[in-house]
Parts: structure tokens; sequence; C-alpha cells
């Protein structure tokens, strides 16, 4: 490795060989030193040294030098320092990465011009690594006539496969057809009476295993947050049922509220409860439906079980 002024001065024949060669290998070795060469102009380019086993190449644009690339000699590998430049894959049928890919915020086109992400950079999907997993993702297209499926693949058997919206959200299928389903309950051991909070974010079926001690009123709600109205569309309805084991005296639902307001259900048969069902289990079945702001249509039913 050497560097050379590229000024070859008038001298005698041995002097101007060796000279010459001078250029020659500094030529030949990038004009490799620790230092920018003496002669340099703007538009040289010379291989800094400094660091022997990864050597920075580098360009004089007459006033400083700029850092092009690293030349990794372990490695083998150049490693481009301009996040700007850009490597054209378009003749590459098969490309591979060596190591993890980083967007850098940036946008990755697929398909033609779609993309994960969008024009802004604002991203739309999110990889989250999680430590020790098993389990994973399966996206699997399909032949003509059949459903593309997603799924959860893994070393695990009988995993779940969990949809989670942000904060209060729900996960909306469209025109969905549902195979199987499994509603959440709450199992309590209170004794109905007085009034009771159901909340429909956290359940579907509220299970009073105690006897009931007195008459009840329920209150429906989303939870202690969030009311009934915020979280349901106009539309929208939902169904909900509440179990109360009953002893030798009985009792019964006696009022009915929704977001601590009174709402009068319209009951199946045409009149409401007046008395439970002793050492039994009433059911009492709610299908809420919403008619407009804080507005809602009421119709239950009281149902025994013994």
């Amino acid at each position: 490795m050497a560097q050379h002024d590229f000024n070859i001065a008038n001298q005698g024949f041995p002097a101007f060989r060796s000279d010459l060669n001078n250029a020659l290998s500094a030529i030949n070795s990038s004009q490799s030193g620790t230092s920018r060469p003496s002669g340099a102009v703007a538009g040289t380019i010379w291989l800094d040294t400094t660091n022997a086993t990864t050597p920075t190449l580098k360009f004089y644009d007459g006033a400083d030098d700029i850092s092009l690339a690293t030349i990794d000699y372990s490695a083998n590998t150049v490693n481009w320092l301009d996040s700007s430049v850009v490597a054209d894959l378009v003749n590459d049928s098969t490309p591979q990465l060596g190591g993890n890919l980083d967007a850098n915020g940036n946008n990755i086109l697929i398909d033609n011009g779609n993309f994960i992400g969008d024009e802004s950079g604002n991203e739309q999907i999110k990889f989250v690594t999680t430590a020790s997993a098993v389990n994973e993702i399966s996206v699997t297209n399909s032949a003509t006539g059949n459903s593309p499926s997603i799924s959860t693949t893994g070393t695990d058997s009988n995993i779940d496969f969990t949809l989670s919206p942000k904060g209060i959200g729900r996960v909306i299928l469209g025109a969905s057809k549902i195979q199987q389903v499994a509603e959440k309950i709450t199992n309590s051991a209170t004794a109905a009476t007085g009034t009771l909070n159901y909340d429909v974010i956290t359940q579907s079926v509220l299970n009073y295993t105690s006897d009931a001690t007195g008459n009840w009123t329920l209150n429906v709600r989303g939870d202690s947050s969030n009311s009934l109205d915020s979280i349901m569309d106009t539309g929208e309805s939902i169904t909900i049922a509440h179990i109360v084991k009953q002893g030798g005296t009985a009792y019964y639902n006696s009022a009915f509220q929704i977001d601590g307001s009174s709402v009068t259900p319209e009951w199946q048969g045409g009149s409401a409860p007046t008395a439970g069902n002793a050492n039994s289990l009433d059911v009492y079945s709610y299908t809420i439906i919403k008619t407009g702001s804080a507005t809602f249509t009421v119709l239950g039913s009281q149902t025994q079980f013994a």
C-alpha cells in the first residue's frame, strides 16, 4: 500500500523510474494510508486504513473527506454508509437476507405497489417478537373456490388465536359464518339482592351460585368505566343471561336499568315476573336493542330450571 502526490518531477532515469513505480503503486492500492494523500484534489478517492481490519473508502470534495463505505476484511463485505444507497434487486428472483430486515421507518412495497405501511411512513402492520416463542401465525393462500386461512401453528397443542382490538374496540367479521363460539361466563358465590351491576364487556353470562336473599335490580353497563350506550351503535343488539340460584324462599328481578337509568323490558308472555321459583335456578335472558342515543328496547324472559 502506498500514496503519491502524482507529480513526476524532471529527474534522471533511475529516480524517474522509482517515482513512476510509486505513483503506480499508489493507484494500485487505492491511495491507501492513515491520512488523506498530500496530493489529493477534489474528486480523489482514497482508502483510510486507520482501522486495519475495516478500512474506510473516502471521497475528497476539495474541502472535506466524505466516507462512502467500510470494507470488512473478515466478512468480505462492503458496508455502505449512506442510507440513500439503493440496491436494485429487479433481476434477482430469489433475493435472501443475511440478517434482520430493518425498514428504518420506510415503507416495504409488495405485490406491484401494495404496501405494508403507507406513503407518509405510518405503520399499518407491526411485528412483535416474543422471547422463547414456539408458536406462530401462518397465512395460507388457496386455489380457486377455496378460502385462504390465517391460523396458529407451532409445537403447542390446542392453542387460542387472539384478536385484540385497542381498548374496548370490537372485532368486526363482516358477513361471517361462525362454526364454534365459547362465551365468557362469570361464576360468583354472591347472593342476589340489592342493585347488581352487569358488565357486558367482561361476560355474556353472570351466574350467581348462592341462594338469593332479596329481590334485586339489574343494572346493565359496559363496565365501571364505560357505559353500555358508549359501546353500542344504534341498530345493534346484545343478549345477556343472568342465572340466579334460589333457596326455599324465592326472590326475583324486580327492576331493570341500563347505565343507572330505569328501563321497562317487554316480557315474554306479556307480563313481568312477580316472583321467583323456589329451590331452582332462575335464568333471566335479556336482548337489548339500541334504537337511538341512550334509547333501548329490552326483551326479557324468566325461565325456571330445576
